[in-house]
């Protein structure tokens, strides 16, 4: 038997990856490494909130574990705790995660020579905050050695820290008085990582545009206000990538004009 056959079968199947995805692995894994705290607090949040509600212990673990979407978690439970038909959980839950296709119709480019299974367990595993880091490392679509173990390591470390968080809120969430305000410190946590994310004009105006749709819209049911602000994001950043490409056109054009008009006055 040689060392690696003797070896664990983790460490196996760690080395039957290419040494450039092993590599990227733990640098996506790095790289989110920070944005944990906020990521285990949501977690804890969401975990206590489902243990509070009208699930069983074992319904909330198993919720948590299947389901892994914090907001559409959180948006179905007043609906379980009401007696409401599950139709309308579904489409609750389905209206608050519209956001994801978004989401991957963003990451197909970036995956489309993957086969079919493996883009779709790569869209079970997408979430907001390494999303975000994706797009903003990989601009250019197509493959790019390392490009899918840097999105794995941060998906990965994301789910695990997650799911910690999330069944230690359920499994104690007797210790948490509800007067802590448990929601608030979650939302206060993931501010300071969405805000790191705004490095150009044209994501603050989408920020700004999506906060001010939401709050008009909070009153909408099925949480479609989150739905709408998305597109609306979408759309205000859009166009002001559009506006700052034809301000910059304009400025090239501008530039030649005063060599052409310099040129025939010399």
């Amino acid at each position: 038997m040689t060392p690696r056959q003797s070896s664990p079968v983790w460490l196996r199947l760690w080395h039957r990856f290419a040494e450039v995805e092993r590599n990227a692995f733990l640098d996506g894994a790095r790289f989110f490494a920070p944005s944990l705290p906020a990521v285990f607090a949501w977690g804890l949040v969401t975990g206590v909130a489902m243990s509070k509600s009208a699930l069983t212990v074992p319904e909330a673990i198993g919720m948590s574990l299947l389901v892994y979407a914090g907001s559409a978690q959180l948006a179905v439970l007043p609906l379980f705790a009401a007696g409401m038909p599950i139709w309308t959980v579904w489409l609750t839950a389905a209206v608050v995660n519209l956001r994801f296709v978004i989401f991957s119709a963003a990451l197909q480019p970036h995956f489309n020579y993957l086969p079919t299974r493996r883009r779709t367990l790569l869209g079970f595993f997408n979430g907001d905050l390494h999303f975000v880091y994706f797009m903003q490392r990989y601009v250019e679509p197509g493959y790019v050695p390392g490009k899918e173990g840097f999105f794995w390591g941060m998906a990965l470390i994301n789910c695990a820290t997650w799911q910690v968080s999330s069944i230690v809120g359920i499994l104690l969430a007797s210790l948490f008085p509800d007067s802590w305000g448990l929601a608030l410190a979650g939302t206060l946590a993931l501010i300071p990582l969405m805000i790191a994310t705004i490095n150009s004009r044209s994501m603050l105006m989408a920020v700004v545009v999506s906060a001010v749709v939401a709050l008009l819209c909070f009153d909408l049911p099925y949480r479609l206000s989150l739905v709408i602000a998305v597109m609306a994001a979408i759309a205000a950043g859009m166009a002001s990538d559009e506006f700052a490409a034809r301000a910059a056109l304009r400025g090239i054009r501008a530039r030649k004009e005063r060599h052409v008009q310099s040129g025939d006055q010399a």
